[in-house]
């Protein structure tokens, strides 16, 4: 009926009286009304999940079971035991130890909810957006991740970690929840908790740990691989910076007074580095070379592994790393004696062998023994190659510019018909000045990207200066036998790898993948190449038989000449073996390369020595060492190379 008023609508929408976009714009009470509808909403899911998740079983540490590495042929290697944990009571930590631990991971322990809204956002917003997580839980929070969940980086395990972590605050004492957080947490050198910490790094229980020790102890709860002071020099800056913030942010909360903070001054230098005895021998350095692939392959971190469960099947020869240890140890006997030569004082070696077919390391020696000579010298990058290096400025010349097809008619940087001749001379004779000027005229970076692409890591290369072609760059065993191969291969290479294959719970990790092979060189330039090695190599190795009366013309050693290293990289198959620093002016390594037929199953081995005091900043000269005509001790790791090769 006319006139009538409307039936007024429960929710006026459209809205009646506007027009155009107006109608269709809610008006401030119904945003208001949908905004609370969604918090009541929220807050009834929220109490619905709250009441129907409890605080679950404590979870095993998949480390109770231990991780097992095997051989090539299946054979097992070791096994890491069960995690390094020891429970403790609150009343066996220092005070000053709880006090440093709240003041770097949670200054609001005592006070907060036992969550953090701010950290708990950031996290779930870099997992969806898949950007690395970050820090920030509460201690709570990395109790109950410790305690009742697992490790993995999901939406789902954040949601969990919330829940519980709520009821957990409200239902447990704050220092039940702190022995529990200081029994789990992992502090790097396979230790879970704070008694097998305080043995770890200072061999004496958690209760006669000092303020200072425990703030050192504190910094590795932000992540041990970045904080161990004894893994490196930035490690070590790292870990006084943030020890001395621990120290300071418990000034600024009333945990310590300036003048006990005034004593502790001196950084609390941990014991040094150590391996269980189970990796005595030469298998504390296969397990730290298979690891740091697993690490780099799968984004596994040492605290992943530490846990346990793991079978990892490596790619190490039983046989030849046996051949290659006693190899090394008989050569050391008859040639070093530093009771009777100082020169042949703190004396290391290091070798590798790198199958040519697939990059498989099939052999390492790393030194002495892993439980007393922590250090890896099959991996170490503290080396200078020397002349080991010139061969890769001898096939920068002669490659194409990048970019070049192979059948283009573009010339290489130099003159082949000059360049092989005069650099292969000088490779045999042990010259400096023909590279120095190969340098200037090809171009360091030049250089550099090719030794990169053959397989040397760029973090090893030198500055890129004068004497950079004659090897000032210090790139590992592994890597120089690795990158050797290219030469051979008609300029294929294949990066190294140590792990074939890495379960856990029975089934595989991904990641253990190898990369396909690359073609970084033309196979032209590869030939000449080896072909400019081959007689040095082979005619040095006649001299160390023995049976050649003059030792190959190698150049002159100037006085004062501070040579430190020794290279020789060779394999029965014709890959280029190299003779360590020859006594050149610059010092470095003569390569070579022993004729025959290529042969993929055996193995290019790169043997490196060089002086080392534990402690010092730089090597050591090696004038001396092994005695009088040693040629600086460059006919001792050719020795390593052919009684690796003739072992039964």
């Amino acid at each position: 009926m006319k006139g009538t008023k409307e039936r007024r609508r429960f929710i006026d929408y459209p809205r009646r009286g506007r027009e155009g976009p107006r109608r269709w714009l809610p008006s401030w009470r119904q945003w208001l009304g949908t905004l609370s509808l969604g918090i009541i909403g929220l807050a009834g899911l929220f109490a619905v999940v709250y009441a129907n998740v409890d605080i679950p079983n404590e979870n095993e540490l998949a480390g109770k079971e231990a991780t097992v590495y095997y051989w090539a042929d299946g054979s097992q290697m070791v096994s890491v035991g069960a995690v390094n944990r020891q429970n403790v009571t609150l009343d066996k930590v220092p005070d000053s130890v709880e006090n440093s631990v709240i003041a770097a991971e949670n200054a609001t322990f005592y006070t907060d909810a036992g969550v953090s809204l701010q950290g708990i956002g950031r996290a779930l917003v870099n997992m969806v957006s898949g950007e690395e997580t970050q820090g920030g839980s509460t201690i709570t929070q990395q109790y109950v991740k410790n305690t009742y969940l697992s490790q993995d980086q999901t939406v789902t395990r954040k949601a969990k970690e919330f829940i519980i972590s709520l009821k957990v605050s409200n239902q447990k004492p704050k220092q039940e929840i702190l022995r529990g957080y200081l029994n789990t947490s992992w502090f790097g050198r396979g230790s879970y908790g704070i008694q097998a910490a305080a043995h770890a790094y200072y061999g004496i229980d958690a209760k006669d740990l000092n303020p200072s020790q425990g703030a050192m102890l504190a910094a590795l709860l932000k992540g041990s691989e970045q904080y161990d002071p004894a893994l490196s020099k930035a490690n070590h800056a790292r870990a006084v910076a943030r020890w001395k913030w621990i120290l300071d942010r418990q000034v600024s909360t009333g945990k310590m007074s300036e003048q006990e903070r005034a004593a502790y001054d001196t950084f609390p230098e941990p014991r040094g580095l150590s391996k269980p005895t189970s990796q005595a021998g030469q298998t504390g350095y296969l397990v730290d070379v298979a690891n740091k692939f697993i690490k780099s392959d799968t984004g596994l971190t040492d605290k992943d592994l530490a846990r346990g469960g793991y079978r990892i099947h490596t790619t190490f020869d039983k046989k030849r790393t046996h051949r290659l240890e006693k190899a090394v140890q008989d050569v050391r006997r008859e040639n070093i004696d530093p009771q009777q030569r100082a020169a042949d004082n703190y004396v290391e070696f290091g070798a590798a062998s790198v199958r040519p077919k697939d990059g498989a390391i099939v052999a390492l020696y790393g030194g002495a023994d892993a439980t007393r000579h922590f250090s890896n010298n099959a991996d170490t990058t503290a080396v200078p190659a020397g002349s080991a290096f010139k061969p890769f400025v001898l096939a920068a010349a002669l490659q194409r510019p990048d970019g070049e097809p192979a059948d283009a008619t573009a010339q290489p940087v130099v003159d082949q018909k000059t360049a092989v001749p005069d650099l292969s001379s000088a490779l045999m004779k042990g010259q400096s000045p023909p590279f120095v000027q190969a340098g200037q005229r090809i171009g360091l970076e030049r250089i550099r990207d090719l030794a990169v692409a053959a397989g040397l890591r760029k973090e090893s290369m030198a500055r890129l200066e004068q004497t950079f072609p004659l090897g000032t760059s210090a790139p590992s065993a592994i890597r120089m036998a690795s990158a050797y191969t290219t030469f051979a291969n008609g300029g294929l290479h294949t990066d190294p790898y140590a792990v074939s294959e890495m379960t856990h719970d029975g089934k595989k990790v991904p990641g253990i993948d190898r990369r396909e092979p690359e073609q970084v060189l033309d196979a032209g330039v590869a030939q000449q190449v080896s072909s400019a090695l081959e007689g040095v190599g082979w005619r040095s190795l006649v001299q160390d038989s023995g049976t050649a009366q003059q030792p190959v013309a190698a150049g002159r050693t100037e006085q004062g000449d501070r040579m430190k290293s020794a290279w020789f990289i060779g394999s029965p198959s014709g890959v280029g073996p190299d003779l360590g620093p020859g006594p050149d002016k610059w010092g470095g390594a003569r390569p070579g390369r022993v004729p025959g037929a290529v042969d993929d199953n055996q193995p290019t081995t790169a043997v490196t020595m060089f002086r080392n005091k534990p402690g010092a900043p730089e090597l050591l000269p090696m004038q001396g060492v092994g005695g009088e005509g040693t040629g600086l001790g460059t006919n001792i790791p050719p020795k390593i190379w052919r009684a690796y090769q003739q072992a039964p």
